[in-house]
């Protein structure tokens, strides 16, 4: 077996950040301190720094959908990486791909709105995500408020999305951190019952990029074999570990370093 070729390849399609916080860099530096080869695919382009999302444009359907064609006939996807789409037209390209990719877990971060709260989709791409989407994925990483929006709930727990969003996809995880806690719950739900609450110290300040993180980190676990109850596990300490080593480069939220980190 040639040992070059040995890392396993998870594609991510999402918005490129030219801050480099957030987006597609987030991606391919989490997968490669999880020792995955990230295949990256641009959905979007933004005018965004670490304060904000000020503009985005989406990229053309069609660009897309030959891009990951040309991947497809080329690396071995063991999982699927989704990330900021943008508009319903790239979420059915989105869905025409992974018709192609039948059995490869994916993991959705429904990336709705920056971390300093700018909006990255509109209402029609809400309904489409909760209703068209979700129930091709294997897993869905929505923070609290992004949780309500898929839900159609503008006030209401996590239980109250977990009942809402289980019957379009089997797992969910549903991020804390949004609150005023002295720590963050993050909670993960399946279809067939089970429940976990994962818990981590609060950290000061805020943080751009975090969710990317912890999804690429996510579907790079599965990408690796893990289970989904230790992959949980793992995702969520190293991004944990990222945040508490995070840097300021600019005047706005904290960067994650992701890189170099043991694991």
């Amino acid at each position: 077996m040639n040992p070059y070729c040995s890392r396993p390849v998870v594609l991510c399609l999402s918005g490129h950040d030219p801050s480099g916080g957030a987006g597609l860099q987030a991606d391919i530096e989490a997968l490669q301190a999880q020792g995955c080869h990230a295949a990256p695919v641009i959905t979007a382009l933004t005018l965004q720094d670490t304060c904000n999302v000020h503009d985005f444009r989406v990229l053309d359907s069609d660009w897309v959908q030959a891009q990951v064609r040309c991947l497809l006939a080329d690396l071995p996807v063991a999982a699927v990486k989704l990330g900021m789409l943008g508009s319903v037209a790239m979420l059915d390209t989105i869905l025409d791909l992974l018709e192609q990719l039948p059995g490869v877990p994916v993991v959705c971060d429904p990336v709705l709105t920056a971390g300093g709260g700018g909006p990255l989709g509109q209402q029609e791409l809400v309904d489409a995500l909760a209703r068209r989407l979700l129930p091709r994925v294997t897993l869905a990483t929505p923070n609290l408020p992004e949780a309500r929006m898929l839900a159609g709930l503008p006030e209401g727990s996590t239980d109250d999305c977990d009942r809402s969003l289980l019957e379009q996809v089997p797992h969910l995880l549903i991020t804390g951190g949004h609150g005023d806690e002295s720590r963050v719950h993050n909670r993960y739900y399946s279809r067939e019952g089970a429940r976990q609450t994962f818990i981590c110290p609060r950290l000061p300040g805020s943080y751009h990029g975090s969710g990317c993180t912890l999804a690429s980190t996510l579907a790079g676990r599965l990408a690796l074999g893990q289970a989904l109850p230790g992959a949980l596990d793992t995702a969520l300490d190293y991004t944990w570990r990222t945040l508490r080593d995070a840097e300021a480069p600019g005047r706005g939220q904290y960067i994650p370093r992701r890189l170099p980190l043991d694991l």
